[in-house]
């Protein structure tokens, strides 16, 4: 069950995100602010294949070296 301060902060609307995006462009700047999004974009891109990758190596078998005793 969701308690209800995490569900609060699940619905921000527009009015608490003007102040958010307000203080955003003042702490960067208008010229920084798509170079941001691009970042943002591109680390978020490259988090979801980290995830695919992840998924994929823990469906392969592995494969266990040496394993068998004899010689040492």
């Amino acid at each position: 069950m969701i308690e209800s301060s995490a569900l609060t902060l699940a619905m921000i609307g527009l009015n608490e995100l003007w102040p958010i995006a307000i203080v955003v462009l003042v702490l960067f700047g208008a010229r920084k602010l798509p170079e941001l999004a691009h970042a943002m974009g591109s680390s978020i891109n490259q988090f979801k294949r980290g995830l695919d990758a992840g998924k994929d190596d823990e469906d392969k078998p592995k494969k266990i070296e040496g394993g068998g005793g004899g010689d040492t």
